[in-house]
């Protein structure tokens, strides 16, 4: 939660809401903040009358943990109330996110089955004396957190608590830990129980999930996709960035978490869709001026870039797919093509090497290129202000825009004039 002792308005992003204390009566008033609920969920069904899952509705505790509950109280609940909702030991507290028909979509999504599935139940609005209790059990979990890390430390167990959530009650709290391996925290939950005077359950999330609970920015500059929108983490391998043809740099490949970007499996299923239509180039391609070497592939695009010198970047000459397999099956004929070199002028392919990333020179405007001046150059034309076009263009030591004219100066003297102010 952001806290000013100054500021009269809190922002509690771990839970949604926006609390508000009133200067006359001291008691706090909360109201949902839709722009800091995790894995908030668009309802594009706004409007839209269901009446067979009229009373269910989906209520957000803190981070990412939701749950379907059904409303048993009587009342008028709409979305953005607080409510108590029933818990296994006691009662808990928090906000409705989601009414009406899409509900019934978010179940399915889920897979929640409303006929079978036994929901618990809302039992009423959040009254003031709540709402005042749960603040006082949330402005207590950062403090639980870090003696429980202390505690966890003193002991040796190799664990790291993440998150501490109190129940509305205040009588429970969930401490969400990460461990590689099989932790034996029984001594522990006593010495938590002891210390802190509440009922312990401790749940075990990997470092994915972590992420998902304290949330921030990814590299792409929007919010994580793990705090966003995912809830189920499928296995990511290297093998997703190698179909991508991406450079196997751990840092660059690796999230907030220490993981494998969840992004990375995006768009595999694009790139070997179009991998199926690119041949393999195992041996060089035969032409009748020499062999042409696989230098680079561009696979969305679906061209080939060749080149006469193997392993060089430069005389790039693109080719589709469909004439790669073309060429290859002249090859295999004993039939060569004639030249690449019929080909239009070679232009260096749209990417950059992993390389290239990392030179300190990247970021420097390229040297823009020398106009040549007319049809020859003139004797003494090599001088500092450029050559002179048709004429005998003595550029000399002055400056360049007398010596871009030269004697006699053409319309050469005036275009070298005008490039090399640009460039000077």
């Amino acid at each position: 939660m952001d806290y000013n002792e100054n500021e009269s308005i809190k922002y509690d992003c771990f839970r949604g809401c926006t609390v508000v204390k009133d200067d006359a009566s001291g008691e706090p008033e909360c109201t949902y903040r839709r722009g800091c609920c995790k894995l908030r969920t668009y309802d594009y069904l706004k409007g839209v009358s269901l009446t067979k899952y009229k009373d269910i509705y989906e209520v957000r505790f803190k981070n990412t943990r939701k749950g379907f509950y059904i409303n048993a109280s009587g009342q008028s609940i709409k979305q953005g109330d607080l409510v108590v909702v029933e818990a296994a030991n006691g009662h808990d507290l928090g906000i409705v996110t989601l009414e009406g028909a899409v509900v019934a979509r978010q179940m399915k999504c889920k897979g929640v089955d409303p006929e079978t599935t036994e929901f618990k139940k809302i039992y009423r609005k959040a009254r003031n004396f709540d709402i005042a209790k749960w603040q006082e059990a949330i402005a207590r979990e950062q403090e639980t957190m870090i003696k429980a890390r202390r505690i966890a430390s003193e002991m040796g167990l190799e664990m790291k608590i993440g998150d501490v959530e109190f129940q509305g009650d205040g009588t429970k709290a969930i401490f969400y830990y990460i461990a590689d391996g099989r932790v034996d925290f029984r001594q522990l939950i006593k010495v938590f129980a002891e210390e802190f005077r509440i009922r312990i359950e401790m749940k075990q999330i990997g470092a994915r999930q972590e992420a998902g609970l304290i949330g921030g920015l990814g590299i792409c500059g929007r919010e994580l996709c793990c705090a966003n929108y995912v809830t189920n983490f499928q296995s990511i391998t290297t093998s997703a960035a190698r179909c991508q043809d991406l450079s196997l740099n751990p840092q660059k490949l690796a999230g907030q978490c220490g993981k494998l970007k969840c992004c990375l499996n995006y768009e595999v299923a694009t790139y070997l869709d179009a991998q199926s239509r690119i041949p393999r180039v195992n041996e060089p391609l035969e032409f009748e001026d020499g062999f042409a070497y696989l230098v680079k592939t561009d696979i969305l695009r679906e061209l080939m870039f060749f080149s006469y010198d193997k392993g060089s970047m430069a005389d790039l000459y693109a080719l589709s797919a469909e004439e790669v397999m073309e060429v290859i099956k002249m090859n295999r004929n004993g039939l060569k093509p004639e030249s690449l070199k019929s080909e239009p002028d070679p232009v260096a392919p749209e990417f950059i090497t992993a390389v290239g990333d990392d030179s300190i020179t990247r970021f420097d405007k390229p040297a823009g290129k020398k106009s040549r001046g007319g049809k020859g150059r003139g004797n003494g034309g090599r001088g500092n202000g450029g050559h002179g076009g048709d004429g005998s263009g003595h550029g000399g030591n002055g400056n360049r825009r007398k010596g871009g004219k030269g004697h006699g100066g053409s319309q050469g003297g005036g275009q070298k004039e005008k490039g090399q102010e640009k460039n000077g």
